[in-house]
Formats: C-alpha cells, sequence, structure tokens
C-alpha cells in the first residue's frame, strides 16, 4: 500500500508512525521539476507524484524495499531505498 502527496511534500504534513520516503531531485546542485515514481522490490509501477518548484517529492510506503526512479526533462535517474515501519527515509537524487 502507497499513498502519495501530489505537489511534493510540506514538513508539518508529515504523518507520525508513517513509513515516509522523501527527498529531493536536482541537477548541478540545483532543484529540478519533474516526476518521481515508486517502483516495488520486482520493478512494479506502485505510485507517481510530481516533484515540487525545489524539486521535493513524498510518499507514504510500506516497509520494504523501494526503488524511486526521477524523471525530468532530458534525464532520469534510479535510487534503491530500504523503508522501515514508521520511520523517515530521506533520498538525494541527482540527474
Amino acid at each position: 500500500m502507497c499513498g502519495a502527496q501530489p505537489g511534493g511534500p510540506d514538513a508539518s504534513a508529515v504523518k507520525p508512525g508513517e513509513t515516509t520516503i522523501q527527498g529531493q531531485v536536482t541537477r548541478d546542485g540545483e532543484p529540478v521539476t519533474g516526476y518521481v515514481r515508486l517502483l516495488d522490490s520486482t520493478g512494479e509501477f506502485t505510485a507517481e507524484v510530481p516533484t515540487s518548484a525545489t524539486g521535493q517529492f513524498r510518499f507514504y510506503a510500506a516497509e520494504g524495499t523501494w526503488t524511486l526512479r526521477a524523471l525530468v526533462p532530458g534525464a532520469t535517474a534510479d535510487r534503491t531505498v530500504v523503508a522501515q515501519q514508521g520511520g523517515l527515509a530521506e533520498v538525494a537524487i541527482a540527474v
């Protein structure tokens, strides 16, 4: 199960006790707008959110190993993250 927050995360919206994966997409150190996909451990598409104007994204997901795929104009990049029950996983994705 996964819930996604469209438009990028708001720090005040973090849900205590929820398994959260969040981060920022950058290119050459600058924020990039685009989309981030959440893929399960088998590569199956689970969810997608647009990044905010500052390149930020957030997913609420089940614990486990996930792949984040950043899709921005002219580039893609994957990052693997292990989410723990009730934890916060911060991920930086450079494209």
